[in-house]
């Protein structure tokens, strides 16, 4: 009897931990699932990335044969195209909003390479800007509605780190600008190929459960669930998210509730984060390292390739720290990092400093600057967002915060 009773309990032992693992592997669905369809997604980011840098290397080439001086055109239509980026998710998903997205990009990237003139330029550019206010939204957007909780934030970080490679992209496409007449028109000719790709991968990715459910198509939002999570994990998806959403309310939302209304703090929050990512002075770096590290006595191509190979890094250890740190921490310290980078480089402007290591300082400085920016005021904002609004009100809300972004 007592040899059965042992028995008996080991067998029972062996079961509730057969159980217990079974429940952990449950909690978790596979990261898998999602993953292919969140690196469509952030082509998105890429081309975001890509065309923030593509005036870069070629600007000088540009103004020679065009006369182009600034990229003003292409952040008008950047302001354009987030405003109204949430009606557009409201409206008709995001399958079709990413398309949409892809479309002028594809169209402003062909008028660009092709352009005769300043105005065809101009134009190009404010088709590709409504394209790149569209992107990041619905990235962020995406990323956050379609991936398991546990690696949100990782999955967050794929879209800086892509923001950071089709940045890199740009510059290395764009180095023989300067020695081969016209090579600035294949810069913004490759830049159609991730457009075309993105809308048309975007025809075989799941359309986010949350949006379908607002719209009353449980029986879709299921489907989408299975596709993403698998069949065990579906019941307790559609569960969490009949506790969170409410069918068909999103339509309901007016500008006036967002700025008025109840939503107001969180909404103004959002706002100025983006609002001093913008006002930190990133996109000087962005737009004009080239010219910034001549005058300092670095060769362009060097200078940029340091800047893109910084922000890879920074981004990548968002990547790995998003999860383990927290949004808000990552928040704090990569502020503080720009703030002791702007102090060098305005130490390397002193008389204290002696010439010869004037440039060591202005150079690193701005490197440290790039670097920090990337670990957590470039990502974080968006992702912090996403997550912080109601379903109800996400799409229209992160539109207004990213309006903010555009307009500073």
């Amino acid at each position: 009897m007592k040899l059965k009773a042992l028995l008996l309990f080991y067998v029972m032992v062996f079961y509730v931990r057969s159980l217990n693992g079974v429940s952990k592997e449950i909690g978790n669905p596979s990261w898998k699932r999602s993953f292919l369809y969140i690196l469509v997604a952030s082509l998105a980011s890429f081309l975001y990335g890509y065309h923030l840098g593509v005036i870069n290397e070629t600007l000088e080439s540009i103004s020679n044969d065009l006369h182009f001086n600034g990229n003003t055109m292409a952040e008008g239509g950047g302001f354009l195209g987030s405003t109204f980026s949430g009606l557009i998710v409201d409206r008709v998903g995001f399958r079709r909003a990413f398309q949409l997205c892809a479309l002028p990009m594809i169209i402003g990237s062909s008028m660009s390479a092709t352009a005769k003139n300043l105005w065809g330029m101009l134009l190009g550019r404010l088709f590709v800007g409504t394209g790149m206010g569209l992107g990041p939204t619905l990235a962020t957007l995406y990323v956050t509605e379609v991936s398991p909780a546990y690696v949100r934030g990782t999955y967050g970080s794929f879209t800086q780190i892509a923001t950071s490679l089709g940045l890199m992209s740009s510059l290395l496409i764009g180095f023989p600008a300067k020695e081969t007449e016209g090579w600035w028109r294949i810069c913004f000719w490759v830049s159609a190929v991730p457009a075309a790709l993105l809308a048309l991968f975007m025809e075989f990715s799941p359309e986010s459960p949350h949006w379908l459910f607002k719209k009353g198509r449980a029986a879709d939002a299921e489907a989408a669930f299975e596709k993403l999570l698998g069949g065990p994990y579906v019941k307790g998806a559609m569960a969490e998210l009949s506790k969170s959403e409410r069918g068909g309310e999103a339509e309901t939302v007016k500008l006036s509730e967002l700025l008025f209304g109840h939503h107001r703090k969180v909404v103004f929050i959002g706002s100025t984060l983006f609002a001093l990512q913008q006002l930190s002075g990133i996109n000087s770096v962005f737009f004009f390292s080239s010219t910034v590290f001549k005058s300092a006595g670095v060769s362009s191509q060097s200078a940029n390739i340091c800047v893109g190979i910084a922000n890879f890094l920074g981004s990548f250890a968002a990547l790995l720290l998003m999860d383990k740190l927290g949004r808000k921490v990552l928040l704090i310290g990569s502020f503080s990092g720009m703030i002791v980078a702007m102090g060098l480089q305005a130490a390397s402007a002193s008389s204290l400093v002696s010439s010869s290591n004037e440039v060591y300082l202005s150079v690193g400085g701005m490197l440290l600057f790039v670097l920090a920016f990337s670990v957590g005021a470039g990502p974080v904002p968006s992702l912090l967002l996403s997550e912080m609004f109601p379903g109800r009100i996400r799409a229209k809300a992160m539109s207004v915060c990213l309006a903010s972004h555009w307009s500073c």
